[in-house]
């Protein structure tokens, strides 16, 4: 067991379209065999692993498992325990984590291929429901970017009038600024300040929290780019149950890095995947989740786009959707 993990860590950073397929099968074999809540899962769907010679054919584990089981393909002692936000009471997702370096240097690696070396930014991290934890896979990566980048790089709660002045500071010089933001924070900054960012990147992650009613993505960014006088907003995709990230440059339309790919399942029935749909539920292929499960099922609804995938919203009753054989 500890020869494979080795071996797939040894090789995950030459993974290709090409040989994309044929990894994500031997880590399926491996995790299908030593994760005893997916072997379960498995075997309560009667699934013959031997069988099973496309992507397209494994079961993907309902993202909800995270919130009641362990799931962990290797029994070390975890270094790091990466918790989902929630409300008083809700339960919380759990990742187990016993390598954080390959964490780091994985969102770094995924970062880098789209936006260039990180030394190149100062980054601004507008994160407060995520920063009142300290177990936010979110703020961990935050952090660890933060520590590459420029020296005037920093958090921010919800002292606006100081990242205001910060923004303004930053703009008399020639390092550029990379502002990641949870979605309602950049909102209520934008709505009581205006701040020239039109030379920034403005990335927004996570949703609402509950702090604001519900928006379009096509919304927010539309204010956002009102109010920050730029061209587009990014976005990040990412999830605690992940330990990778999809961007998107504008325009809600996101791209993977080479380990990390999007199926869509049929809407009424998880185990339905077509290779031709063009929309419905997400399942994400996350070969990070080398220890974990690196077959997820997620609660989002998305649509293939010419160049990427499209995150259209998540399914009403979210929690009670998908096969929870095992979520009692």
């Amino acid at each position: 067991m500890p020869n494979f993990i080795h071996q797939f860590r040894a090789d995950f950073f030459e993974i290709t379209p090409q040989n994309f397929e044929d990894k994500a099968l031997q880590l399926f074999d491996f995790q299908a065999k030593n994760n005893p809540t997916y072997r379960q899962y498995l075997n309560y769907l009667r699934t013959d692993i031997s069988k099973i010679h496309t992507i397209e054919q494994i079961p993907f584990l309902p993202i909800r498992f995270f919130k009641n089981h362990q799931i962990r393909s290797i029994f070390s002692p975890p270094t790091t325990i990466f918790r989902s936000s929630g409300t008083t009471g809700q339960i919380t997702s759990q990742h187990y984590v016993t390598d954080l370096d390959f964490y780091h240097q994985n969102s770094q690696w995924i970062f880098e291929q789209f936006y260039g070396k990180l030394v190149d930014f100062e980054l601004l991290a507008l994160l407060p429901s995520y920063l009142e934890r300290s177990d936010s896979s979110l703020v961990e990566m935050a952090r660890f970017f933060m520590a590459k980048t420029g020296s005037e790089s920093g958090f921010y709660l919800d002292n606006f009038e100081t990242l205001a002045q910060k923004i303004e500071e930053l703009n008399q010089k020639t390092r550029p600024i990379l502002l990641l933001g949870v979605t309602f924070a950049l909102l209520d900054f934008a709505e009581k300040f205006q701040v020239n960012l039109e030379n920034a990147i403005i990335m927004e992650t996570g949703g609402m929290k509950g702090k604001r009613p519900e928006m379009t993505r096509e919304e927010v960014h539309q204010i956002l780019i009102q109010n920050f006088g730029c061209q587009v907003i990014h976005s990040e995709y990412g999830m605690t149950e992940l330990l990778s990230q999809a961007y998107s440059k504008g325009d809600g339309i996101f791209k993977t890095p080479p380990t990390l790919r999007i199926l869509l399942r049929e809407p009424n029935d998880p185990f339905c995947i077509n290779s031709e749909r063009t929309n419905g539920g997400i399942n994400v292929i996350d070969l990070a989740n080398i220890e974990s499960c690196a077959f997820i099922e997620t609660q989002d609804l998305g649509s293939f786009e010419t160049d990427g995938f499209r995150v259209l919203g998540r399914f009403d009753n979210s929690d009670l959707r998908g096969c929870n054989l095992m979520v009692l």
